[in-house]
C-alpha cells in the first residue's frame, strides 16, 4: 500500500505511473481528492467539537464548584456529544472509502523499469548457458515423462481433475532431490534461514502481500469455523507475515529466509493457457527466497537474490536468462522484477521460472512491518523481497528436457546425483 500523504502530495506522478502500467488512473484512483477533502472536513469539525466539548466540561465543573446552575452547558454538551458521535459515524465512513481506494492502488514501478504494456516489451539483461544441440527432435517434457514412467497426468485427473500431476519413482524422487539441493544452496552457500511455514493462513495473511482483496478469483479458499482460511499460493505470504506489525532490530538486516512449500492456484484467468504439461498447475511445489532490507540497500538485495536464483540452474547446466519485466507486464505489488527464464528445447522457447521482486515498503506497509534505524527514535518500514529459488516443478521439467538422450532416456545432472542416488532415468512401467 502506498502512503496516504504521498499519494496526496503526489497526484500527477501516481497518474503517470499508472498510465505506464497501462491502467487508467481515474479508474483506480476513483474519487480520492473528494473522498480524502470529505474526510479531512469532517476531521476538522470533530477536532473543533471536541474543544467546545472540553470548553463546556470545564465551565460545568466550576460552576459545579462555585455551587451554580450548570444546565444549559450540560444540555449544550449533550447536543455536541451527540454531535460527535455523528461525525465519527461519518468519518469512519470516510476512511473506510479512503482505505479501500489505497487498498487498490498498486505498487509504483521504480524509475529503472522500462516502460511497455506487454511481455513482449520486457528487455533481456543477460544469458547464461548454450542451449543443447541434439541429433535427433527434441520431445516436451509431456511426452518423455509419459515414456520414462515418471509423469502419469491421466491419473492426476482421474483423482482431482486438470492441472494436478503424479510422479512415480525417480521422477517422485527428483522433485524432493531438487527440493534438498536448492535449500541446501541457500542455506550453505547464500546464507538464508530454513523456515517451514503453515501452508494454509488467514485473510490478514494474503492482505499483507497483497494477494486480497485485489485477487481473491486466484485462491484456494476453505471454510474454517466463522472464518476462512486461504491454501497458500506461494511461501512469500507465510515468510513475509512471520514478522507482521513487528519491528525489526535494525543490526538484523537483512533478514534472509528460505522455504519450500506446495503452492495452490486456482489459475482463474489462465484457462486455456499450457493446458499441456506441467508448466502451470494448481498445485506444485517451490523453494522460496524472501529478504527484509534497508531501503537504501533493498536494489543491491535485489540484484544478489536473483544471483542466488541464477546459481542453482547455473549449477545444474540449464541455459537461462533474464529479463527485467516492463511497467505493463509487472506484478501488483512490486516496484521492479526480474524474470529468470529457463530453456526448454522441447518447446524451443525460453519459460519463466523465477520471478525476483522488490516491493520497497508496499507489502510493509500493508503488514505494518518497521525497523528502527540506529540513533533514531521513529520507526521506519523495511523494504520486502522475494524471489523463486526456483519453482521446483518447472526445473524438473526443464532437466527432463535438456538431459534428453537419443535413447529415451534422461541424465541426470552432476549437481543432483547425489541427492538423487542415481545418474540416468530410464523407462519403466507405472
Amino acid at each position: 500500500m502506498l502512503d496516504l500523504n504521498f499519494v496526496r502530495g503526489n497526484l500527477p506522478l501516481i497518474e503517470g505511473k499508472l498510465r505506464d502500467r497501462g491502467m487508467n488512473p481515474e479508474e483506480v484512483l476513483r474519487d480520492f481528492s473528494a473522498v480524502d477533502a470529505r474526510r479531512r472536513e469532517l476531521i476538522t469539525k470533530m477536532e473543533r467539537l471536541r474543544a467546545v466539548q472540553n470548553k463546556a466540561s470545564e465551565e460545568i465543573a466550576r460552576l459545579k464548584k462555585d455551587k451554580q446552575d450548570a444546565s444549559a452547558q450540560i444540555a449544550q454538551m449533550r447536543q455536541v456529544r451527540e454531535e460527535i458521535a455523528e461525525l465519527e459515524k461519518q468519518a469512519a465512513a470516510a476512511e473506510a472509502e479512503m482505505q479501500d481506494i489505497l487498498k487498490t492502488i498498486p505498487n509504483l514501478p521504480h524509475q529503472s523499469v522500462p516502460v511497455g504494456h506487454s511481455a513482449e516489451e520486457n528487455v533481456e539483461v543477460r544469458r547464461w548457458g548454450t542451449p543443447p544441440q541434439f541429433d535427433f527432435t527434441p520431445k516436451p517434457h509431456w511426452e518423455l515423462g509419459e515414456q520414462l514412467g515418471v509423469l502419469d497426468l491421466e491419473r492426476a485427473a482421474k483423482l482431482t481433475g486438470a492441472r494436478f500431476a503424479v510422479y512415480w519413482d525417480l521422477g517422485a524422487r527428483m522433485e524432493r532431490a531438487l527440493a534438498n539441493f536448492m535449500l541446501d544452496l541457500h542455506t550453505r552457500e547464500h546464507g538464508y534461514t530454513e523456515v517451514l511455514p503453515p501452508f494454509m493462513v488467514n485473510a490478514d495473511s494474503m492482505y499483507g502481500t497483497g494477494q486480497l482483496p485485489k485477487f481473491e478469483a486466484d485462491l484456494f479458499k476453505v471454510p474454517h469455523g466463522d472464518k476462512s482460511l486461504y491454501l497458500i499460493p506461494t511461501a512469500e505470504v507465510p515468510v513475509t507475515n512471520l514478522y507482521r506489525d513487528e519491528v525489526l532490530d535494525a543490526a538484523r538486516l537483512p533478514v534472509k529466509l528460505t522455504a519450500w512449500t506446495p503452492c495452490f492456484r486456482s489459475e482463474a484467468g489462465s484457462y486455456g493457457k499450457d493446458v499441456r504439461g506441467i508448466i502451470r498447475q494448481h498445485q506444485f511445489q517451490k523453494v522460496e527466497l524472501v529478504k527484509f532490507a534497508r531501503p537504501e540497500t533493498s536494489y543491491d538485495e535485489l540484484e544478489k537474490l536473483t544471483a542466488n536464483a541464477e546459481e542453482v540452474l547455473r549449477r545444474l547446466g540449464l541455459p537461462y536468462r533474464v529479463v527485467v519485466l516492463c511497467t505493463g507486464d509487472m506484478g501488483f505489488s512490486s516496484a521492479k522484477t526480474y524474470d529468470i527464464e529457463v530453456w526448454l528445447p522441447g518447446q524451443q522457447l525460453f519459460r519463466e521460472i523465477s520471478s525476483c521482486s522488490n516491493f520497497e515498503s508496499y507489502q510493509a506497509r500493508r503488514a505494518n512491518i518497521r525497523f528502527r534505524p540506529e540513533g533514531k527514535g521513529k520507526t521506519e518500514f523495511v523494504h520486502t523481497l522475494n524471489g523463486s529459488g526456483l519453482a521446483v516443478g518447472r526445473t524438473w521439467l526443464a532437466i527432463l528436457e535438456n538431459y534428453q538422450q537419443a535413447d529415451g532416456s534422461v541424465i541426470v545432472p552432476e549437481a543432483l546425483r547425489s541427492y538423487m542416488g542415481a545418474d540416468r532415468i530410464t523407462p519403466r512401467q507405472f
